[in-house]
């Protein structure tokens, strides 16, 4: 894995220098998803930066649910947010939390900042306040700043009791009605909304705002940097301003950093989740979405997804990253990991003509040859074989070096085969190809010597097992699907997943788990499905192609 090295690490190096802001300090930092949704690719981002930085510094992250707004929350969710963070290989150990728990100190700070002089209960309407908001050259307005400090701890007082209905009154810091950054400008930090928590029922109808909510959080469980994205590096002075203005126990640094941007996909949780209400796709974990279940079940492995974001690196710079480098990784990885096997997608048969009936041998072939120590298989070998239906053509084309009549080839690990001719259907289609084999050519090789320009793959006919395959591809069809402009489900790919039943691979697959990952020689990468694969039912998702054009730095 390639050093993660970027900007944060460079100011956290400088903060434990002595003199530093953290000098003696243990790195502290967490991970505060919206419990809203599934995790996806750009999350990944975010949690290898969290838990990342933890790790460099043998330091602490925390685990947190963002679930101050209770209007899409689930536990659901919470439970697949924990599962995905295990399987990139991340853990919180005792440190899980929720922004929920302290609702209760969150009142008692605003009530604070109400003494101070620094909040108020504004009556103002979500539209009288975007129309008293002001632009750059004139400062917002609010007829209830200077309302009296008894009067808004009342009023506050009333509005946590439910006395009021829902958007009556609000909570504002007060701060700056002429700041030239609008998120001081006298921000909300209190509405009412009453819809049950998940977690608190019917206990608040008041609920804090993020700005307002997430530096308390933060400061509570000690958090010495609090990375988020870029875009709340307008919200940095109101971060610091509560920090500053609150009792709290210590003061957090926020340190922005670019969010990921990927072609071919999109990335909005609202996005997704219409994706999947309206059924174009089945489900979050559909091998085709860009959340981390999906890419799971896709085959995607850990190893690859954490080299990707390595790679990548962290800057404040936003950038579009292509997939086809996320796909390089993955190939990278299974090309090292992934055990060889051989598998025939659209199969036909081939029955070798001068070979015994009735006779059966075995070849032994190396399960991976990027890793001699993964040992080696048998395959059975007999007179009615598997091939690729493309492996086979009556009248070849140009430069065409597969079977055609009169033609020889390489079975994979086996002998060298010539076609004689093929049997046809009353529509003409091919049903098998006939071909003899050269029993001289044991293991591939010619006893003359002569050349053979092309191998194909194969499975025994007498041992082969059945399977399903599932050939995904990617999910829209242009790059940027997410253009403001444009709908992006006009850009749904209408051929992102091909469903192959019946088609042949060899025996050893019979005790195959789900997730475990292959190369199908010839074919790709291929990943036994995690909901559907069982002994009796083989079903395999192709991961990635076997090759592709990209390079990095292309």
């Amino acid at each position: 894995m390639e050093e993660y090295k970027h900007f944060i690490h460079e100011i956290i190096d400088e903060e434990l220098k002595e003199g530093g802001r953290c000098y003696g300090q243990k790195v502290h930092t967490r991970f505060p998803p919206e419990p809203n949704g599934y995790l996806h690719i750009g999350h990944a981002k975010a949690l290898e930066i969290d838990f990342g930085t933890a790790e460099k510094y043998g330091g602490l992250c925390n685990l947190r649910m963002d679930d101050t707004n209770p209007t899409k929350e689930d536990e659901e969710y919470v439970d697949a947010i924990k599962e995905d963070i295990h399987w990139l290989g991340h853990d919180w150990d005792d440190r899980f939390f929720y922004a929920s728990d302290y609702f209760d100190k969150m009142y008692e700070y605003a009530v604070e900042l109400i003494k101070k002089g620094l909040a108020y209960v504004c009556e103002l309407t979500p539209e009288q306040m975007k129309d008293m908001r002001g632009d750059t050259t004139t400062p917002a307005q609010s007829p209830f700043r200077d309302r009296p400090i008894e009067e808004s701890l009342d009023l506050f007082e009333r509005m946590k009791n439910g006395e009021f209905e829902d958007g009556k009154l609000t909570l504002r810091a007060k701060i700056d009605l002429a700041s030239g950054n609008f998120n001081m400008r006298d921000p909300v930090i209190y509405r009412i909304n009453r819809i049950p928590h998940h977690r608190q029922g019917n206990k608040w109808c008041i609920y804090p705002m993020y700005d307002f909510a997430h530096p308390i959080e933060d400061a509570l469980e000690g958090i010495t940097h609090s990375l988020c994205s870029l875009e709340f590096e307008a919200h940095r002075p109101l971060y610091d301003w509560v920090i500053n203005n609150v009792s709290v126990p210590c003061k957090p640094r926020q340190i922005e950093f670019a969010r990921l941007g990927i072609t071919h996909t999109v990335l909005s949780k609202r996005k997704l989740r219409n994706l999947v209400e309206s059924g174009l796709v089945a489900g979050w974990d559909d091998p085709r979405m860009p959340t981390l279940c999906g890419l799971r079940r896709r085959g995607y492995t850990p190893e690859s997804i954490r080299a990707f974001h390595a790679r990548n690196g962290v800057s404040k710079v936003n950038a579009v990253v292509d997939f086809a480098f996320l796909e390089y990784c993955l190939r990278e990885d299974l090309n090292t990991n992934a055990q060889r096997v051989m598998g025939v997608v659209h199969p036909v048969k081939l029955i070798l003509d001068n070979y015994p009936e009735g006779k059966s041998e075995t070849f032994e072939v190396e399960n991976n040859p990027e890793k001699p120590e993964t040992g080696k298989r048998e395959i059975t070998f007999s007179r009615e074989l598997w091939i690729e239906a493309e492996d086979f053509m009556e009248v070849p084309e140009k430069k065409y070096f597969r079977l055609f009549p009169g033609n020889e080839v390489r079975l994979k690990s086996a002998y060298v085969v010539k076609c004689v001719g093929c049997d046809k259907d009353a529509d003409g289609n091919v049903i098998a190809v006939h071909a003899t084999f050269d029993e001289e050519s044991r293991g591939g090789n010619t006893a003359d010597g002569r050349k053979i320009k092309s191998t194909i793959h194969w499975v025994d006919a007498a041992t082969a097992l059945d399977a399903e395959i599932r050939l995904y591809d990617r999910l829209f069809t242009v790059e940027a699907p997410d253009l403001a402009d444009c709908n992006y489900l006009d850009f749904i790919n209408p051929d992102s997943l091909e469903i192959v039943k019946g088609a042949k691979v060899e025996a050893s697959l019979k005790n195959a788990k789900p997730e475990d990952r292959f190369q199908f020689l010839r074919l790709g990468y291929f990943c036994a499905d995690n909901k559907d694969f069982t002994s009796d039912n083989l079903v395999f998702n192709r991961a990635v192609s076997l090759k592709d054009s990209y390079k990095p730095g292309n």
